[in-house]
């Protein structure tokens, strides 16, 4: 499900990057499981996170469709964490400055989820799990090496890697054997296209499920085929697929090891770049690794996932849990706060001011124009989340709506010997370990299970790091919002759902204090889409820059139209602003063998002067491509005003006939 143009996007908080092109779409895919007792819902969705908003909006439609089969207790909605998705899917303040909370935005992301559980439910059929599990390596690196170095040395030591680089994948087959569905995690940011990017992408997760999905459904546009591949994210927290590790853009030297910053542009300057020449090449190299170390594992997946399906939540006051930290000291998690160097963000994307990674003190310059602003924070926010310097109290910020969710949700299911933990933000490496580690010790039979993460879900509270990365005050820490004990709180409470689950007690878990939802105050910067324009003499869909005749695999064709702001094209889930066909002469037809959903094709949408503005669409042509007569074709609508009343007109162009020839030179 995707929509919308010039919407910000979501992920980066880098308010110029708009939405003004298609690299390829945003899908969500479910997965259901039952065993005649209990069942339980995994959806993976190509958006940068769920949030409470989102969670709750599809709750309300599942439960209106179907009543009481589908819950906050049995469903769990991850996020691939791709940061070319769109915003506008939040209700709480901070999310909304950059992101808003737009009705048009979020309609389609529940409809869309919505659509993919009941596809989902209505093909269940009797059928086989399976599980695999191996190592991938060459696709990921901790982009904050000095935090996790700060964990004690004797934990460090039980683990290989300041990485987890091993891939889970769970095969789904019918009862004959043959394939119907693919899950697989790995823990690494989908930040392959970098902030620059102005068009929707998938990522490199999306990549991954495009080509294990193209494999399995041959011959299929993307998102059509019975065969699902969700690639889901995990404890990704300090995990970045920018293998070539930060340098200085301006100087080509590595950046200051400890805070991330450069000599001359500070932060800005530092950023990490993948294995590719350019971020497309980064995200194919990347999302091709973890397809293919996927597609190998489940090749190879004979391991019979057995057994009974158990799900356990709650929802949680994550401002006040009381951790009992040893046999005499208690401690508390803290009402939300978000530290200095959170405003430097990451080797992936820096903040744009002078803020860098590490800050321990704060800055009277920044300090007094958010007291001025905002407010300063109490003593006792400022005392709980120590040794943060505070840069937002977000947690004391209510107007017009509260900046931070204080309650949370947590959640964990279990199929067989595999227990999903649904975490509702981005752990880091060690925090994800040392939950595995607390879910595999509790009491009862949970110790010879396999136990992953799923990030991103169910309500985005930024990061969970461990106590001690917390004291180096990286981008992680800063961004771990509920103080430094906020991992020893997850700690306790998923113990408490597996020790439920383990004791077939789930029933006598509280539920705990719904979340909020939101109906009024909630607001967007986005101005509305304006009225369209051609120039004189001209349609809209009228060919500006024609393509060339004759082409060979390999080259890219373009071509520009008079097009309409692609927002008034409305809910465009069914649609495609763009189609590649070629012409069947056997049956003297069109067939379609690209759409805007493809890989090898982009389309950009030009903003120009005067309210008119062009649509330019490439079609990369593969290697693979038949040679034969092509045509690029574009959909789109306009606003016009007739009379008082705006009138949206749908409108479409094409390209002349050009032929694609494995060789210019004819025999």
């Amino acid at each position: 499900p995707f929509k919308l143009f010039l919407i910000p996007a979501m992920g980066y908080a880098n308010p110029q990057q708009t939405a003004a092109g298609i690299h390829t779409r945003l899908y969500s895919r479910a997965f259901i499981v039952d065993d005649g007792k209990r069942r339980v819902v995994f959806v993976t969705a190509d958006i940068g996170m769920v949030s409470q908003r989102l969670r709750l909006e599809v709750l309300q439609a599942l439960q209106v469709k179907y009543g009481d089969l589908y819950r906050q207790d049995n469903v769990v909605l991850s996020g691939t964490h791709t940061h070319c998705g769109l915003g506008g899917y939040f209700q709480y303040t901070l999310f909304m400055i950059t992101g808003g909370y737009m009705k048009a935005a979020i309609e389609p992301l529940v409809n869309g989820i919505v659509k993919s559980i009941d596809i989902a439910h209505n093909n269940m059929k009797p059928g086989r799990v399976y599980r695999n599990r191996g190592e991938l390596d060459d696709s990921s690196l901790n982009r904050s090496p000095h935090s996790y170095l700060n964990n004690p040395e004797e934990e460090r030591r039980r683990y290989k890697w300041n990485t987890d680089k091993q891939v889970l994948v769970l095969k789904f087959t019918d009862q004959d054997g043959d394939g119907i569905g693919m899950i697989s995690w790995f823990a690494v940011h989908a930040v392959s296209m970098n902030y620059t990017n102005r068009m929707v992408s998938s990522d490199n997760m999306g990549y991954a499920s495009y080509l294990l999905e193209q494999d399995k459904n041959p011959g299929g546009l993307p998102g059509q085929g019975s065969f699902v591949a969700g690639f889901s994210s995990s404890n990704l927290g300090d995990v970045t697929p920018n293998t070539r590790g930060p340098y200085c853009v301006n100087t080509g030297l590595p950046c200051d090891y400890l805070n991330s910053s450069c000599p001359i542009g500070g932060t800005t300057m530092c950023l990490a770049s993948g294995p590719g020449e350019d971020m497309f090449e980064s995200t194919r190299i990347i999302g091709h690794n973890v397809y293919l170390k996927a597609k190998e594992l489940y090749a190879n997946a004979v391991e019979e996932v057995t057994g009974f399906i158990h799900h356990a939540h709650q929802w949680v006051n994550m401002t006040d849990v009381t951790v009992q930290i040893n046999e005499t000291h208690t401690a508390s998690t803290c009402k939300p706060a978000l530290g200095h160097s959170f405003a430097a963000g990451t080797t992936d994307g820096g903040g744009g001011l002078n803020f860098t990674q590490g800050a321990v003190e704060g800055d009277p310059f920044w300090d007094g124009i958010r007291d001025a602003l905002l407010g300063p924070p109490s003593n006792q926010t400022k005392e709980c989340h120590h040794p943060k310097p505070i840069l937002f109290s977000t947690g004391e910020m209510n107007w017009p709506l509260p900046w931070h969710p204080q309650i949370v949700d947590v959640q964990m299911i279990t199929i067989g010997s595999v227990a999903v933990v649904a975490v509702p933000g981005e752990m880091t490496t060690m925090s994800g370990r040392r939950l595995r580690e607390a879910i595999k010790g509790s009491e009862g039979t949970l110790k010879d299970m396999e136990v992953v993460i799923a990030g991103l879900s169910n309500v985005y509270t930024h990061y969970i790091t461990t106590y001690e990365e917390y004291q180096v005050q990286r981008y992680e820490g800063a961004s771990t919002i509920y103080g430094p004990h906020t991992l020893s709180a997850y700690l306790q409470k998923y113990r408490g759902l597996a020790r439920a689950i383990a004791q077939d007690r789930v029933s006598e878990l509280p539920a705990g204090p719904q979340p909020p939802f939101f109906t009024e105050n909630l607001f967007n910067f986005v101005p509305l889409a304006l009225f369209d324009r051609k120039p004189e003499n001209m349609s809209f869909g009228d060919v500006l820059e024609q393509v060339y005749p004759v082409y060979r695999q390999g080259d890219v064709v373009t071509v520009t139209f008079v097009a309409g702001n692609p927002r008034n094209s409305g809910d465009i889930r069914d649609k495609t602003f763009v189609t590649v066909e070629i012409f069947d002469n056997r049956t003297e037809t069109w067939e379609v063998v690209h759409n805007d959903a493809s890989w090898e094709t982009r389309f950009h949408w030009l903003k120009g002067s005067n309210r008119e503005s062009n649509a330019t669409v490439e079609w990369q042509i593969p290697p693979t491509a038949s040679a034969g007569s092509y045509r690029i074709k574009h959909f789109g609508h306009y606003k016009e005003l007739k009379g008082l009343q705006p009138v949206i007109t749908p409108y479409e162009g094409s390209s002349d006939v050009f032929a694609v020839t494995a060789s210019f030179y004819y025999e």
